[in-house]
């Protein structure tokens, strides 16, 4: 397979780019391009250099097959996209930005057709893996494509209901400011509440696999796909919590934490951001998850953190949402996800 996808996905690339999968040598006009982006249209979160180097040691989704970046002809970095998908996992999720200076052009569409392709090519990789190695594999699934947006971003919900995506769910961005009282809360004695460090990792990343384990569109995370997480360059495990059950040392809870300083200038706050939040279901209703968020209010403010920040799906089936709203965050956000359910790819030997 073409390292850039299928026929059909390559055709769609606009011929006044040249096109390649990223590499080492673009980082840095990658992480320009991106840059340049979020400038004008000013998302919440976007990749920085560090998490595209990152990305690029993938072995799960490895960039030569799953990313593409295409080049002007002085060489600049003007659009790329790229999907990342779990062998068993129900989904690839795409990733993408056009220049500004390049938007309405027709670009978007093409990449986003380049994305469909290699979803599909995914989806029949993976079924052909897991027949390959002998095991009775996963069920036979609709190949589907998620893409991300943030509410303000109508340009890219045009683009996206033009190539037949649908909106699927509703998140909720929250911010808790740290100037006023902070709660207080008290656990069971049985319970001890301790900062994550790397002796805590695995035990967690099985937590949190459990904890999610029917959570909309959640799938387990392995170690590359934890790594993504507590190696992130904006991770910061000092102010990240995790609560063990005494009697037994399982992990009951956790909150693992971020902080993007670069952000902070750009934004005007400094912010504390909640990755990740998680009670088993054998402790909840025990007080965990408020003893964390009010852990990760005063680590963040006695960091000078001005806001305490989180995401929420909108239809949480764990009462979520009231609990955030009682410790007393407020919205200030929302974002969408879309899905589009594909055609299989055609096999070699397909007419």
């Amino acid at each position: 397979m073409n390292a850039q996808g299928g026929p059909e996905s390559r055709t769609a690339l606009d011929p006044r780019l040249a096109w390649r999968p990223a590499g080492s040598r673009d980082v840095d006009a990658w992480a320009d391009l991106i840059a340049r982006t979020a400038a004008v249209e000013r998302p919440v979160w976007f990749e920085r250099r560090a998490e595209l180097a990152q990305i690029l040691g993938s072995k799960n989704n490895p960039a030569a097959e799953n990313t593409v970046v295409g080049f002007d002809p002085q060489g600049f970095a003007r659009a790329y996209a790229r999907i990342m998908k779990n062998r068993d996992g129900a989904k690839a999720i795409g990733l993408g930005c056009v220049d500004p200076e390049w938007q309405e052009s027709g670009i978007g569409t093409g990449l986003l057709a380049w994305a469909e392709q290699r979803t599909r090519e995914r989806f029949a990789e993976d079924t052909a893996s897991s027949a390959d190695s002998g095991g009775p594999g996963p069920p036979a699934q609709v190949p589907k494509l998620r893409l991300y947006m943030e509410h303000q971003h109508q340009h890219q919900a045009a683009l996206f209901d033009r190539a037949g995506l649908t909106v699927v769910r509703y998140f909720n961005e929250m911010h808790r400011p740290l100037g006023g009282t902070l709660p207080q809360t008290v656990l069971d004695p049985r319970f001890s509440l301790v900062t994550f460090g790397p002796e805590l990792r695995e035990s967690v990343r099985l937590a949190h696999n459990d904890v999610f384990r029917d959570h909309w569109g959640s799938e387990p995370r392995d170690d590359e796909a934890w790594g993504l997480v507590v190696d992130d360059p904006l991770a910061r495990p000092d102010l990240s919590g995790v609560v063990l059950d005494q009697p037994t040392g399982t992990v009951a809870g956790y909150q693992l934490a971020t902080h993007d300083a670069d952000g902070a200038v750009v934004r005007g706050f400094r912010e504390g951001y909640t990755e990740l939040l998680g009670v088993r279901r054998e402790f909840r209703g025990r007080g965990i998850a408020q003893a964390l968020l009010a852990d990760a209010m005063r680590r963040f403010a006695a960091s000078g953190m001005d806001t305490a920040s989180l995401d929420v799906d909108s239809e949480n089936p764990t009462g979520a949402l009231g609990l955030y709203l009682k410790m007393g965050y407020t919205v200030v956000n929302r974002s969408m996800a879309w899905d589009k359910d594909l055609e299989p790819a055609e096999s070699p030997t397909d007419g």
